[in-house]
């Protein structure tokens, strides 16, 4: 475990954006870094193993975690599935002393901004980050993928435009690039976050 102070890094970013493989990195690389398992309920992509990648419910398990008032954060992505973040999920590490980062939708952001105001913790440790991607540069990164079909990425498209259009209310922006440039925008935007938190 690292003496650094913990912090909560909140990515966001269009579909395609790199913003999973971003956080993956820095869980690699950081010492004392986890990333925060969110839940959905969606069906696991090949690969994908439950608890490790996502915690996958079926929307009956998921109507059930809400009616405790388990989640931070949830909400509808693309009018399909949900997706949400346990409370405990983020609480516990962070006062254990582990620096967590996890990928969100920017609805899911402005969930956590609230939860920040509800939670001194996180209000302490939080920096929200948004990764911006030209409007070419993200199609042919979905198309790289070979996950979704063209009315997808379509779709993929439109809801990318509504979240480019939120990247103001961030702490920081990254430009995306290249890969090792992103990483290297991030770690620099880490080492602010843990000023600021050492000032909270």
């Amino acid at each position: 475990m690292t003496t650094e102070i913990p912090v909560l890094l909140v990515v966001a970013g269009p579909a395609g954006s790199g913003k999973s493989t971003l956080c993956d990195r820095l869980v690699k690389e950081v010492p004392g870094f986890a990333r925060v398992v969110t839940t959905t309920t969606r069906a696991p992509r090949p690969g994908e193993v439950n608890g490790v990648h996502y915690h996958f419910l079926s929307p009956e398990q998921f109507d059930a975690k809400l009616a405790e008032n388990a989640f931070l954060e949830w909400a509808w992505v693309h009018g399909k599935r949900r997706y949400g973040t346990l409370a405990q999920s983020v609480l516990e590490p962070l006062a254990a002393g582990q620096s967590l980062v996890i990928s969100v939708d920017v609805q899911g952001v402005e969930s956590f901004r609230q939860a920040a105001a509800a939670y001194p913790l996180i209000g302490q440790r939080m920096t929200t980050v948004f990764i911006l991607v030209d409007h070419d540069r993200l199609v042919a990164r979905m198309r790289a993928r070979a996950q979704d079909d063209e009315a997808e990425i379509a779709g993929r498209m439109k809801t990318a435009e509504r979240e480019l259009r939120e990247a103001h209310k961030f702490d920081f922006t990254i430009d995306s690039r290249t890969r090792d440039e992103d990483f290297a925008a991030l770690l620099a935007i880490l080492k602010k976050a843990r000023d600021r938190a050492a000032q909270a």
